[in-house]
């Protein structure tokens, strides 16, 4: 028999349901829309998670000058975005609530470019767009790779927006861009009509100081004097806003298509790990974390870059986070070699669904064929069996050939890269973890959460899935005054939430 909830110091009964927001979480295969809910008396809220929409999410490849171009199909996340508001208004409305506020979080480095009067000039270039190959090296030896991370404190991508924009400068967009939006600003900027650059996704442009959190202007202006054609680039860049700003109400015309009213637009930590770095369930900062998705981030949370020589030879990054915080981490390629494994066997007319191929990586044979997946090889789309087989042909090791050896493969690899980027930001920053927080769709993969544990040494603790939208919606009721306090007080927050399954490194794996 459940017991009747009793009224807490405020008049209602402790379960009560206080207010619902919405996140609007885009991810690099798919975007979602979530409503939180939060209830209970002041001090021990919960959020209750409820995905209203999904919408398909995933480059485009289209003709272009360069041969062949990869983009982001931004109207699609746009009509998308709206579905999902209006989806989520109606579930509030079911509850007896009205949206307190909604944010927006997604993947980080991609732009798009708008002209004086709005216009966007043209879908945004995805990261693993072709015509990126080369540029970092280019840039950096004009620059300075030292320089550099001096100032921005990130690891060397081929895709980093300074990068994309050094390869876009002399495209017909660029003269008429009066503004450079990355993409959760610019979706927020279609809702509000307010333009800012949110500092977590800011900050992974190689345009920002790590230190100040505030544009570079020895940055820009470096790039600008070795790319005459970016000339003009500072004035294009929006100021700089911390999460929790609150941005404003829904435009009228928004409102119109969604059926909602003037609800504030919040901006959260718009980079989508950093907004799950807020959802982690910790007690304590002594934990490293693994966003697991598309891409896995691998780090630990400081409250300050580590800007030294050695980290930068280890090429860690310093991405800024929620509350004046750094997220010192590694880029690992992530579940992305995985899916497009399946991708390429799918397109062969032998497809092969994701639990048989788990159940069958259970069962080969462990630590056969370990790779670097961190490899720009595994970087573009493709046929990933064949690169995953020369790799090994490569290294020596057997080559990967049934379904189960090459999931396993895949599996073991990552395992072995979350160990060696944990060793590298613990032992770099100084910072000792006693667990590995696992958030993110890949913290439903149970082998490969009992694979990390094994090679770690360190107990996981895999939850929860949706860590970005929780996060996301934690900081959107703090901000409208829905919640209290610090990051400490939201992860109680998510400890009372959610619930997470723990791997031991001593246990066994079930073969």
């Amino acid at each position: 028999m459940s017991a009747t909830p009793h009224d807490g110091a405020h008049g209602l009964p402790d379960d009560a349901a206080r207010a619902a927001f919405a996140a609007v979480d885009l991810g690099a295969s798919s975007g979602r829309a979530v409503v939180g809910v939060v209830r209970g008396v002041p001090g021990e809220e919960r959020v209750d998670l409820t995905e209203v929409a999904r919408f398909a999410n995933g480059p485009v490849e289209v003709p272009d000058a360069t041969g062949s171009g990869l983009y982001w199909d931004l109207l699609h996340l746009w009509r998308g975005t709206l579905d999902g508001l209006r989806a989520a208004g109606a579930h509030a409305r079911s509850l007896g609530l009205r949206l307190s506020g909604i944010g927006i979080d997604s993947w980080a480095v991609d732009v798009g470019l708008v002209a004086a009067d709005g216009t966007l000039l043209g879908n945004p270039r995805h990261h693993r767009d072709p015509r990126l190959a080369g540029v970092a090296d280019d840039v950096l030896a004009r620059l300075g790779a030292a320089e550099q991370y001096a100032v921005d404190g990130l690891q060397v991508l081929p895709f980093t927006t300074s990068f994309q924009l050094v390869a876009g400068r002399h495209d017909a967009a660029w003269p008429l861009a009066a503004s450079v939006r990355l993409v959760p600003d610019l979706l927020a900027s279609w809702l509000t009509g307010v333009v800012v650059s949110e500092v977590t996704n800011a900050s992974t442009t190689g345009l920002l100081d790590a230190t100040t959190r505030d544009w570079s202007d020895r940055a820009v202006a470096a790039l600008e004097d070795a790319y005459p054609e970016l000339g003009g680039l500072r004035a294009r860049l929006a100021d700089v806003v911390e999460p929790g700003t609150v941005l404003g109400p829904l435009t009228a015309a928004v409102q119109a298509a969604t059926g909602l009213g003037p609800v504030p637009v919040v901006a959260v930590g718009s980079h989508d790990t950093a907004s799950a770095v807020v959802g982690v369930p910790a007690t304590d900062e002594r934990f490293a974390y693994v966003s697991s998705g598309t891409w896995s981030l691998v780090g630990v949370e400081l409250d300050a870059p580590v800007l030294t020589a050695e980290s930068r030879a280890a090429n860690v990054t310093n991405e800024l986070g929620v509350d004046g915080t750094v997220r010192y981490l590694k880029n690992v390629m992530g579940l992305w070699v995985l899916s497009e494994t399946l991708r390429t066997w799918r397109d062969a007319g032998d497809p092969v669904a994701l639990d048989d191929a788990l159940a069958a990586a259970e069962a080969a044979e462990p630590g056969r064929t370990v790779v670097d997946l961190d490899d720009d090889a595994f970087l573009p789309p493709g046929d990933m069996p064949a690169r995953l087989a020369a790799a090994a042909r490569a290294s020596g090791q057997p080559v990967p050939v049934t379904v189960g050896e090459v999931v396993r493969c895949v599996l073991d690899s990552l395992a072995d890269a979350y160990r060696r980027a944990v060793e590298r930001v613990t032992t770099l920053s100084g910072r000792e973890v006693d667990v590995v927080h696992v958030v993110g769709g890949g913290s439903q993969n149970a082998l490969l959460c009992r694979l990390t544990a094994e090679a770690t040494g360190l107990p996981v603790v895999a939850g929860p899935v949706e860590g970005a939208a929780l996060g996301n919606l934690l900081v959107q009721a703090r901000a409208i005054g829905v919640l209290d306090g610090d990051l400490a007080a939201l992860r109680g927050v998510v400890r009372r939430s959610v619930a997470v399954e723990r791997y031991e490194p001593a246990e066994e794996l079930a073969r």
